[in-house]
């Protein structure tokens, strides 16, 4: 049988009803469902596994019950395996998750039939070095952010790309973006929109302390290096907003585009520029 993997978000009333029906379905088309811990407080007819425990159970789907957290949080966890995604919104925004609940069952019907595309997104890679020692690296489907802590007061930070100078400036902090994440933290800073489909990668300072200085866009293999040189009492480096680490002066987080990427299921005809005019009112009048 087919294993399909059901990941969720947690305390979702929704999950109620809608959980043990989507296993139902399931396993009346003959596919074998295995569900995170969240959902396995809903539902108690398929085996709940720890969410990291999931790609080791060899899924051929992953089934995201919730919003764009949820599905970042599942990029990362199922990164390497090519495992698709198919996203269904519990969400606010769901900018990434642009299946609806009302349309749950006709959308796994085309996917059980081949009639859907594969919506594959570049990752980024990042790898946190202090006094020359690499300590960690993370993977992260949206962006990498080097940035100051609560006091309201401004970090002092460079950046560099292939190993030469960018700029030293003062600000809150750096976003290094991939394109599906030009339309999350970095559209908020005012940086650009990115297609998906780009090979490249947005650095967007965080309201620097310049008003020459805006977010560049370098091509997508581009080595990318900020340094943090100052800050008034704390700096972190945050993965797509969920995980956050503790940053020391002089540490450098250096950036490339991962050798992973992540492939979501779609089905709707209407594309990015769709999900643009619909979640953002982009292009409104």
């Amino acid at each position: 049988m087919m294993r399909i993997a059901i990941v969720c978000k947690p305390q979702k009333v929704e999950l109620g009803q809608v959980l043990p029906e989507l296993v139902g379905w399931l396993c009346q088309h003959g596919y074998d469902p295995v569900i995170d811990r969240e959902g396995g407080q809903y539902c108690t007819t398929a085996p709940a596994v720890n969410r990291a425990e999931m790609p080791g159970w060899q899924p051929e789907l992953v089934i995201v019950l919730g919003g764009d957290g949820t599905l970042l949080d599942v990029a990362r966890t199922f990164v390497g395996t090519g495992t698709p995604i198919l996203s269904v919104n519990l969400g606010h925004l769901g900018f990434l998750t642009e299946v609806r609940l009302g349309d749950l069952y006709s959308t796994l019907e085309g996917w059980c039939v081949g009639c859907h595309d594969l919506d594959e997104r570049a990752m980024l890679h990042a790898e946190l070095w202090r006094e020359g020692e690499r300590i960690s690296s993370y993977e992260a489907l949206n962006e990498i952010v080097v940035s100051k802590g609560d006091i309201a007061r401004m970090g002092d930070f460079a950046v560099e790309l292939d190993g030469k100078s960018v700029a030293r400036f003062r600000a809150d902090g750096v976003i290094v973006s991939t394109p599906t994440g030009s339309t999350a933290y970095t559209l908020a800073a005012n940086g650009p929109i990115l297609t998906p489909d780009v090979d490249a990668l947005v650095v967007t300072p965080i309201c620097p302390h310049l008003l020459t200085l805006r977010p560049i866009v370098v091509r997508g293999d581009a080595a990318l290096l900020v340094r943090v040189e100052g800050v008034p009492n704390l700096a972190l480096l945050t993965v797509d907003g969920q995980l956050a680490v503790e940053l020391h002066r002089g540490d450098e987080v250096r950036c490339r585009r991962s050798s992973h990427s992540v492939k979501l299921v779609r089905m709707s005809a209407g594309g990015f520029f769709e999900a643009l005019r619909s979640k953002l009112s982009w292009g409104e009048r």
